[in-house]
Order: structure tokens, then C-alpha cells, then sequence
């Protein structure tokens, strides 16, 4: 019998094309010493990455690295969405980056080399088809983001933050380590559909005690990565000493892998009746410990970062509808699962538009600052303002934000189509919650100020660099596409 498998090379094209866009930008930068060069291949490469996911993808499933009916990369319909989700995050972060860049606050080769094997972490992790190729997927995605966050130079808070998010990721990197390995010790397999036959299949595997805490310490640790309460501590302290670019890239391309990494394990390999009420619990803490936080903070990124914390339990409760008997029917079940995919990409895209609002309204190389150094900036600076404004109403699920609005009626609707009319209202009423912060900060846009509060190095009036509207304009504008056609999203994330 022959041993050698026959590998899909048109399967495995973005991961290819995102591999060699890491290899590129160092070839680019240590032979041409030119930073744009380097910063203009890195930006090509995440095009091309989004492009190739998006053809492959439209071709329909494809498969390989395959043992008999198991494999360990099968690239569809969702792989294609992630891949050019996270390849588009990279572009628009890279673009937001180019300011600071130019004024030399980080060396352009190794912050694009960085960004770029972040990205190949996300578009592998997208197709993962085993727990091994699932987590080294996404270590790949988060291990460029220790040295991304304390890459700027003399920067304390920067240095802290990347201390504080290395020891916390080791942590959850272990555990999820362990609980892989306790998977794979009752069950003999590390396939995810074949792990989800067994546990189906056999009881007795099923109700063990190891297989139990290896089911617990798998979600665990994946809930790590998604800043789920109570393993969401780090998210605010990291955020806010990062840069902006990498903090926006922290709460958008870093939270969906670690939605797409727990997704893959609760659709495919774990049982839905042990997973169902623990998810339930992180997705009910989540959001309202994010957004009652999130109502006393002073500092636009922190603020940001809670929030982010609380549209994490918003993703998370539609597989919180699992816990009940009605929600592991077929329809209702395939019904979250789109549910949580569709909010995860509508929250990535508006979260990417509020970062790069707070970046066109900040002096170059500064950080997020306070509330009040926002106050009146829609006064000073119209469509800065009113794209920020957008962003975050639209984080709030009111209009004209309509992708925020159709986001949370999806989740809602999936909720209640799984009998988890409960765990409907606590979303309805934290969502209610969430106005008081979103609004706040809104309406502080256009309050009239006598004197304009000076950002960190006391300038007031903010040139806007034009790789920076670009990118304003660019999410924006899909924010808005978004809104008005929801049905895209939820077409592919149903694939």
C-alpha cells in the first residue's frame, strides 16, 4: 500500500500565497532597504490572499492531507469567508499602521513580516480539519501579536502590555494543549469529525470523567482567546498599551480565529449537550460584565476593549442555545452556527471602522487617549466624526447602522428558533445596556467644547494622512454595503 498522499495544491493556495507574503517582505526589505517597497508587497500579498480565498472557495469544498474520510484540511464556503476576512483585517490594520511606520515608530520590515504571518495562522485556522493543524493555526495567528504589541519603541506601556499578553496566552495555550491531549487519549482520534463520531457514538467514552475535563479545558482555554469573562482580564491592559493599529487588530482578525478555533470544536468535535450550557454562562457574563465595565471607563480604548469583550458574549450566546434540547435540533443548531459566524464578521468589520475613526482623529504615533480629547472632534472634523459616529451606533444595533442592528435581530432570532428565549432577553437587555456608552461617546462627538482638549503631545488639530482616510472611507463604506445587503454575510456564513 502507498504511502504517499496526493495533496491539493489549489486547496492550499492561500495559505501558500499568505505564507510567501511573510517571506517576501523580508526578501523586499533586507535587499531593496525600501519601506515602502516593503509595506506595498505586504499589502499586495493580503490582496492576493483575499482574492485566492475568495476563488477557491466559490469552486465549492476542497479537501486534503486526508486519512480515508478524515482530513485535515478542508477548505469551503466558511474557510473561504475567514481567510479573506482576515487577509482584508490585515490590509486595512497595515493601512492604518503607515503613519507611524513613516515617522519611525516601529521597523517596517519586521511590523509587516509580523502582520503577515498573523495572517497565515488565520487563513489556515479557517480550514483546519484537526485539533493539531486547528491550534498551531491559530498560535500562528497570535504569537507575531506579542512582539506586535511591544514593538514600539520607548514605550513602557507598550512593553507591559506585551508581558501581560504573552503570560496569559501561554496559560491558555496550555490548557487548551491539555485538553486536546485528554481528547485524544479516551477518543484515539484528533480529527474533529471523527473526534464528534466517537463521542457521539459511544457513551461510555462520552460520560467519562477525562472526557469531561478535556471538554472542559479545551473550551477554557479557547475561551482565552476571545476575551471571554472570566478569562478576559487581559484584553483591556493589552489593548490599551498597544498600538492602535495592533489593538484594532487585536479586536477584530485575533477574535474571529478565536471564535473560528471554538466554533470548529463545538460544531464538529465536542458534544453539543456538555458545551451548550457552558457556553451559555461565558455568553451571559460576557456581555454584561463587558458592558457594565464598559460604562465607567474614561479612555477611548479601553472603552473600545470592553466593549469588545461584550460583543464577544453577543457571539458566543447563540451556541449558548445548545443547552437545551430545542436548540440541538438540525435547523436550530445550523441556525447558530450562521448566527455566530454572521455577528462575528458584521462586529469585525464596524470594530475596524471605530479604530480607524479614533486613528484619523489622534495625532500620528499616539494612543487611543480620553473621552475628552474626542469631545466636539465631529465639530472640528466632519466625516472624521460622522464615520466614527457611524461605527459605534452601529456597534450599538441602532440605525443608520444597520449592520449592527441586523447582527443582533440575528442572534436574537437564532436564540428563539432554538427555544433560548431567556438567553434572548439578557441579549435584548444588553443591548439596551450598551446604548448608554455607545451614545455617550456619540453625542460627545458634536458637544460644543470652548476649547479643544490637546491629545498627548498637545496638538489639537490632526493632519489626516491619506493611507488613513483611505481605510476610514473603505470600512465605512462596507459597514454600509453590510447594512444594506446582510444577506451576503449570512449566505457564506451558512456554507
Amino acid at each position: 500500500m502507498s504511502v504517499v498522499q496526493s495533496v491539493d495544491s489549489v486547496a492550499l493556495l492561500p495559505a501558500y500565497l499568505a505564507a510567501g507574503t511573510a517571506v517576501l517582505v523580508l526578501v523586499v526589505d533586507l535587499v531593496l532597504v525600501r519601506p515602502r517597497a516593503t509595506v506595498a508587497v505586504a499589502a499586495l500579498g493580503a490582496v492576493g490572499t483575499a482574492v485566492c480565498s475568495a476563488l477557491v472557495g466559490a469552486g465549492g469544498e476542497r479537501r486534503t492531507f486526508c486519512v480515508g474520510a478524515d482530513c485535515s484540511w478542508v477548505f469551503g464556503g466558511r474557510a473561504a469567508l475567514v481567510g479573506a476576512v482576515v487577509a482584508l483585517l490585515t490590509l486595512g490594520v497595515l493601512g492604518l499602521s503607515v503613519p507611524a511606520l513613516r515617522a519611525g515608530r516601529s521597523p517596517v520590515g519586521e511590523y509587516a513580516f509580523l502582520l503577515a504571518c498573523s495572517m497565515t495562522g488565520g487563513v489556515v485556522l479557517g480550514a483546519a480539519g484537526d485539533l493539531i493543524t486547528l491550534i498551531v493555526a491559530l498560535e500562528t495567528l497570535t504569537l507575531p501579536l506579542y512582539v506586535l504589541v511591544g514593538l514600539r519603541r520607548g514605550s513602557l506601556a507598550s512593553a507591559e502590555a506585551a508581558v501581560t499578553f504573552f503570560v496569559v496566552s501561554v496559560v491558555a495555550t496550555t490548557l487548551t494543549l491539555l485538553g486536546a491531549a485528554l481528547l485524544y487519549a479516551v477518543t484515539g482520534s484528533l480529527h474533529l469529525d471523527r473526534l464528534g463520531a466517537v463521542l457521539a457514538e459511544r457513551p461510555e467514552v462520552r460520560d467519562l470523567p477525562l472526557t469531561t475535563a478535556a471538554v472542559a479545558l479545551l473550551l477554557l482555554g479557547l475561551a482565552f482567546k476571545v476575551a471571554a469573562v472570566p478569562f478576559h482580564a487581559w484584553a483591556p491592559a493589552t489593548y490599551d498599551g498597544a498600538p492602535l493599529p495592533v489593538a484594532a487588530y487585536l479586536s477584530t482578525a485575533s477574535k474571529l480565529g478565536g471564535l473560528v478555533a471554538l466554533l470548529a470544536v463545538v460544531q464538529r468535535a465536542l458534544p453539543a449537550d456538555q458545551t451548550g450550557p457552558v457556553l451559555a454562562l461565558l455568553a451571559v457574563l460576557t456581555m454584561t460584565v463587558g458592558n457594565l465595565v464598559a460604562l465607567r471607563q474614561r479612555r477611548t480604548v479601553r472603552l473600545l476593549a470592553w466593549s469588545s469583550v461584550a460583543q464577544a458574549g453577543y457571539i458566543l450566546a447563540p451556541l449558548g442555545a445548545l443547552a437545551l434540547a430545542a436548540g440541538r435540533t438540525g435547523e436550530a443548531r445550523s441556525a447558530a452556527y450562521t448566527a455566530a459566524v454572521a455577528y462575528a464578521v458584521f462586529f469585525v468589520v464596524l470594530e475596524l471602522a471605530a479604530f480607524a475613526g479614533v486613528s484619523a482623529l489622534r495625532p500620528v504615533g499616539a494612543d487611543g487617549g480620553t473621552l475628552d480629547d474626542l469631545r466636539g472632534a465631529a465639530r472640528r472634523h466632519p466625516w472624521r466624526g460622522a464615520a466614527l459616529g457611524l461605527a459605534l451606533v452601529g456597534l450599538a444595533g441602532l440605525p443608520p447602522g444597520l449592520a449592527g442592528l441586523f447582527a443582533k435581530v440575528t442572534v436574537v432570532r437564532s436564540l428563539l428558533d432554538g427555544g433560548a428565549t431567556w438567553l434572548a432577553l439578557v441579549v435584548a437587555l444588553n443591548a439596551v445596556l450598551g446604548l448608554a456608552y455607545y451614545l455617550r461617546v456619540t453625542a460627545g462627538l458634536w458637544a460644543s467644547t470652548g476649547t479643544p482638549s490637546p491629545g498627548a503631545d498637545g496638538v489639537v488639530a490632526v493632519p489626516l494622512v491619506g493611507v488613513v482616510a483611505v481605510v476610514l472611507a473603505v470600512t465605512t463604506v462596507a459597514a454600509v454595503v453590510l447594512g444594506v445587503a446582510p444577506q451576503l454575510v449570512l449566505d457564506l456564513a451558512a456554507r
